[in-house]
């Protein structure tokens, strides 16, 4: 097994190879609780904690990764890596008429806002590390990491926050918003919109955990740039003393791969997606035995097996999305990936 990840996870710079000292594949979080390491959790852990079936993948759940110190990682030579296109879970047509029926729904008033989802299947031609490699250094992330569980691999170039805790304070960073520059975004009402009743979202969730009183949205519409596109997010904060496993149980999944409201967003999302999405929309990170943790929204994210993988991209569908330019945004947050063999 092997775990390589961005330094920021940290407040390093570059990559770090994390010794591996064991491996637990949880039936609960408790299990995990009072333990330092690394952790994984599967969108397929929906129905669990938000009571909402959903179309499941055959990979654990949950992943618990017991580490060491992490080390800078040297940089290998990246042999040939080459990605060949094997096809979607959706063609463009079908995804433009998900839209539609989401609209439908918006139009109903069931939800204001779905995040609907593609998966990209590839087949590798090379080394999976050195796919992770070039995606990292084409778009340097705070919460990217690879790992490889030897029957399967994930890795990530995730620049969200799901939930970070240090003491009794709890924080959550949940991104709405994508375009070439920040003016792009910042001038969108739609993005704005979008990214407001996400972060709502949030605050509710973080209310479910927090002390009366404490949740509070201390960054609002914070556009940052990237190699290939810009993210707008939100910071909303609170204070709790609940373990780790009540936290998740509270908050999951994340708000901003979902929708409003949550439960009736997931419900459509498995109707309209044909695809499981295991890992992907799932959560990642670093878990200390004092509480603390840091964990990541699983976007920008491909796992697989042997020389099969699957990447996967989503927009967030309001009332006035626009199909044609939705999927441009679909395929925006691909490039990174798309491009890098």
């Amino acid at each position: 097994m092997k775990l390589i990840v961005s330094g920021r996870w940290f407040s390093g710079e570059g990559l770090y190879s994390v010794p591996v000292i064991g491996v637990l594949y949880p039936e609960d979080l408790t299990e995990v609780e009072g333990r330092s390491g690394f952790l994984l959790l599967s969108y397929d852990l929906t129905p669990r904690f938000l009571g909402v079936p959903v179309k499941r993948s055959p990979l654990p759940d949950m992943l618990f990764v017991e580490t060491g110190e992490p080390e800078p990682f040297e940089t290998e030579d990246v042999r040939s890596v080459e990605l060949i296109f094997r096809g979607s879970s959706m063609s463009e047509e079908e995804y433009t008429r998900g839209i539609d029926k989401v609209k439908d729904y918006i139009a109903r008033g069931d939800v204001y806002q779905i995040n609907l989802t593609n998966r990209l299947d590839f087949e590798l031609s090379g080394d999976p590390l050195g796919l992770f490699l070039k995606f990292y250094s084409r778009q340097p992330v705070p919460y990217a990491f690879y790992l490889d569980a030897g029957d399967f691999f994930v890795l990530s170039g995730s620049m969200e926050l799901f939930l970070k805790r240090e003491g009794e304070l709890i924080e959550s960073r949940p991104i709405k918003g994508t375009g070439h520059t920040p003016e792009e975004i910042l001038k969108s009402e739609k993005e704005r919109a979008e990214n407001l009743m996400i972060t709502d979202m949030v605050r509710n969730d973080l209310g479910r955990v927090s002390q009366t009183g404490s949740v509070r949205v201390r960054e609002l519409f914070k556009v940052e740039r990237y190699e290939t596109l810009c993210q707008m997010h939100s910071t909303v904060m609170g204070r709790t003393r609940d373990p780790l496993s009540e936290i998740i149980a509270g908050t999951f999944p994340p708000a901003s791969v979902t929708g409003a409201p949550k439960y009736r967003a997931v419900q459509i999302i498995d109707e309209l997606e044909p695809h499981a999405r295991g890992y992907y929309c799932g959560s990642a990170g670093f878990v200390q035995g004092n509480g603390d943790f840091t964990l990541s929204v699983l976007i920008r994210t491909a796992y697989g097996g042997g020389s099969e993988l699957s990447y996967f991209a989503g927009c967030g569908i309001v009332w006035d999305s626009d199909p044609e330019r939705e999927w441009k945004e679909l395929l925006l947050k691909t490039r990174a990936f798309w491009s890098i063999a």
